[in-house]
């Protein structure tokens, strides 16, 4: 069965909008030349003919021919009583009314225009349309207009466009343009673009590579964030979740949530995976699995710190933080990682003496959790789990709630011999073993500092490189976070037990006598 698309959905609920005689329809949208034309297929559905104002040509038709003597009318006072006396059943789509509208006697004359044009008869009816990038309605005018948030290009009507360009290609290189399954790659990176930027992107990689490159369209979304100013863009790390050591059972979790957003999941109905909740003790991965993820996914990495978007003015923090979601859907499929979660809800739960910003903040969380219906992938980390709201741990929020321990002694290797690799000695000949035991306890960010520490030393010893005595006796010096914080980890290990899935691979030790401790 073949669905409409967005905009196809949108020009049928402007044209009931328009039979229903709703005489003002302020559109949000930064695409003024794809909304106009399916402003055209609206009003023709419902009978109107559209006129297209602005403050430079006056009068026009889509096509920019001018019309019933409209270049005479270029101030805004003009086109509001040409409106008011013309005697034509009509849509006048006005792009550049939105400054004007300061004036207060061009807002008197728009607002008192807009309830007289309800009393027209059917055959002059009338209806003003203002497309502007501002969904902010002026107070006078909220009792007459209805606001219509203009959806971007959905999947159907971005491959329109890159089959288009595909189109526009001499023969020889257009079965090359897009081979290899670059075509379904190449319209996911486009989603949550406009449909110029996403041509301009395609045009981009057409002319520098002869070909369809989804990593370069997915570039252009870094813009659309910085753009914004809402959420930060985080740099994907090197070698995904194999850069994670250990964390066995929460990796084979994410590797089999990653299929569920390609096509063939999509045709079979499958919803695409809303995300996980990372809880457990600080610096045993949380955040790196975040990034992980979003490098072997091949998705963009959003990061939201709801703290930098509160606002001392009152609904300007949670009209941030839904503007901020909103930014995520359109840039998806991504992922969405909010660190320390219970930090940003702090007080929502508490009777904080913030005026309910942060209980707003929340339910504006909450229910985005709850109802996102796009490919936005939500990993969420927590160090204190106490003073998480129990309204963001029941089911539906996220689709797994993981718990993550100190390292067992095989993950304590995995993790060594990952940092050895990222800091270029992976055939140091180091016994990854011993070190694993010489650093019981210790997290997984500790276990990490242990590798440039012992560089640290071995330079200073020569410029040799570095061995598993170095990094013993670097284990040594350090004082893990586990005697440290002890009774706090306890209580995070007392709270997992039957809330949350194990991150790890269930393990059991060997008796201490048996040399060597080892995960069965």
């Amino acid at each position: 069965m073949n669905e409409k698309s967005k905009g196809a959905r949108a020009a049928a609920d402007v044209s009931a909008l328009l039979r229903a005689r709703n005489p003002l329809l302020w559109i949000t949208t930064r695409e003024e030349s794809r909304v106009e034309r399916l402003l055209v297929e609206a009003a023709a559905a419902a009978g109107y003919e559209p006129r297209f104002w602005d403050c430079a040509s006056g009068v026009q038709s889509l096509s920019g021919e001018t019309v019933d003597g409209g270049e005479r009318l270029t101030d805004p006072a003009a086109v509001l009583a040409a409106i008011r006396d013309s005697r034509r059943r009509q849509v006048w789509v006005l792009r550049d009314l939105i400054p004007w509208l300061r004036d207060p006697t061009v807002t008197r004359a728009l607002r008192t225009l807009a309830r007289n044009l309800t009393l027209a008869p059917r055959d002059e009816a009338r209806a003003i349309i203002l497309i502007t990038p501002s969904s902010e309605v002026p107070p006078e005018l909220s009792g007459q207009a209805v606001v219509v948030d203009w959806p971007l290009p959905d999947r159907s009507e971005i491959a329109e466009l890159l089959d288009a360009a595909i189109r526009g290609l001499p023969e020889e290189l257009r079965e090359t343009a897009a081979a290899n399954g670059a075509r379904d790659a190449a319209i996911d990176a486009a989603v949550g673009l406009t449909g110029e930027e996403a041509q301009a992107c395609y045009a981009k990689s057409l002319v520098t590579t002869r070909r369809i490159d989804p990593a370069t369209v997915a570039g252009e979304k870094k813009r659309v964030i910085a753009r914004e100013k809402v959420l930060e863009w985080i740099d994907p790390i090197p070698g995904g979740l194999d850069a994670v050591g250990g964390l066995e059972a929460l990796k084979a979790w994410l590797q089999s949530r990653r299929a569920a957003f390609g096509p063939r999941a999509r045709a079979y109905g499958l919803p695409a995976p809303k995300g996980a909740l990372l809880v457990g003790v600080p610096g045993c991965g949380k955040s790196l699995t975040a990034k992980a993820v979003a490098t072997a996914w091949s998705m963009p990495l959003l990061r939201l710190d709801m703290g930098a978007l509160r606002s001392k003015w009152v609904g300007e923090s949670e009209a941030n933080i839904r503007k901020a979601l909103r930014v995520a859907e359109t840039v998806a499929p991504c992922v969405l990682w909010i660190d320390e979660i219970e930090k940003s809800m702090a007080g929502a739960t508490q009777g904080a003496a913030d005026g309910g910003t942060s209980a707003d903040a929340l339910g504006a969380v909450l229910t985005w959790l709850q109802d996102r219906a796009g490919s936005v992938f939500c990993v969420a980390t927590a160090n204190d789990v106490s003073a998480l709201p129990p309204e963001l741990l029941r089911k539906g929020r996220f689709d797994e709630i993981f718990s993550i321990d100190l390292p067992t002694a095989i993950e304590r290797a995995a993790i060594v011999r990952a940092a050895l690799r990222q800091h270029g000695r992976a055939d140091a000949g180091v016994d990854v073993g011993e070190v694993a035991a010489a650093a019981a306890d210790f997290t997984g960010a500790e276990l990490a500092a242990l590798v440039p520490d012992a560089l640290y030393a071995a330079f200073a010893d020569g410029e040799r490189e570095i061995t598993t005595s170095d990094l013993c006796v670097a284990a040594a010096a350090t004082v893990p976070l586990a005697r440290t914080a002890a009774e706090k980890i306890e209580k995070l290990r007392a709270w997992a037990k039957g809330r949350a899935r194990p991150a790890s691979i269930t393990a059991t030790s060997a008796p201490a006598g048996a040399g060597r401790t080892l995960d069965l």
